[in-house]
């Protein structure tokens, strides 16, 4: 497989609909967390964790999709340095795609709390209810929450450092607008 020149629409559709989800889903975890108990709260919760499965089902389409669309190369003016360190970026913020609602749905079952997603699907607990267990994966999720900020902080600033000091297409090729003459069979992200 050869790579691409530009990422697929399918790609940028999978990566700006999760970008809009996942800063959605930390804004609403901000908001909601000291939020008293209430009805509303636990409808905010319910939604926060909808979205959260959301975001995992996504994931693993995105990176089917990545395992069988090569992404574009690297501008040949990056260095194996900053070509090694974007692949560990970007190889962290899928981790963290996955792992982040997988410790919520953790948490979750600890607290006793069943994820029925969007009020109409039961997912299974995975974890028998345990107070102490379920305060420990909040501390989990709220660490790993905190460590995607900050790798969502050096993404924006990588691609803008691109786009404005390098001058090159890295940020460009990912938006919306960008448009290529090819079809959505020539590359991923």
């Amino acid at each position: 497989m050869q790579a691409a020149l530009h990422y697929t629409r399918t790609a940028k559709s999978l990566h700006w609909l999760m970008a809009l989800m996942i800063f959605g889903l930390l804004a609403l975890g901000f908001y909601m967390s000291d939020l008293p108990l209430s009805p509303q709260k636990l409808k905010l919760y319910s939604w926060h964790k909808w979205a959260g499965v959301m975001v995992f089902v996504l994931t693993l389409v995105r990176l089917a999709w990545r395992a069988t669309h090569l992404p574009p190369a690297m501008p040949w003016q990056m260095s194996k340095l900053q070509q090694a360190a974007a692949h560990v970026g970007h190889g962290l913020l899928y981790l963290l795609m996955l792992t982040l609602p997988l410790s919520g749905w953790l948490m979750s079952s600890a607290k006793g709390y069943q994820t029925v997603w969007f009020g109409v699907l039961p997912i299974p607990d995975l974890l028998p209810k345990d107070k102490m267990l379920g305060e420990l994966l909040l501390e989990l999720h709220q660490g790993l929450n905190l460590l995607l900020i900050v790798l969502l902080l050096v993404h924006v600033f990588a691609a803008l450092k691109h786009h404005f000091f390098d001058k090159d297409d890295i940020l460009s090729r990912m938006l919306p607008t960008h448009r290529h003459a090819s079809s959505d069979t020539s590359s991923t992200e």
